[in-house]
């Protein structure tokens, strides 16, 4: 099981997106429970990102939406996610 946090900018980037479409609460909740459990559990389509995001991870919420996250290894072999941003494709990448 791995511990999630969250980055101001994630929980602005959310606030503001369940202000336009409170229907995400939902998904966003489903995607962070697999993120939780497995990060490479399939309907994530876990992939790592290169160029100026390399370091960093993305998976999808839904058709239009991503999170962007690092994976931090912590104390006793846990592992960390840092989420860092919400929202569309066009606007994580």
């Amino acid at each position: 099981m791995n511990n999630i946090a969250w980055s101001q900018n994630f929980t602005r980037t959310v606030r503001k997106a369940l202000k336009k479409n409170p229907d995400l609460a939902h998904k966003i909740e489903r995607t962070l429970k697999h993120l939780k459990n497995d990060i490479y559990h399939p309907s994530l389509y876990t992939h790592k990102l290169k160029g100026r995001l390399s370091g960093c991870w993305s998976c999808t919420v839904d058709y239009d939406n991503r999170i962007i996250f690092e994976i931090n290894k912590i104390e006793n072999n846990e592992t960390e996610i840092l989420l860092l941003s919400f929202g569309t494709h066009d606007a994580v990448y």
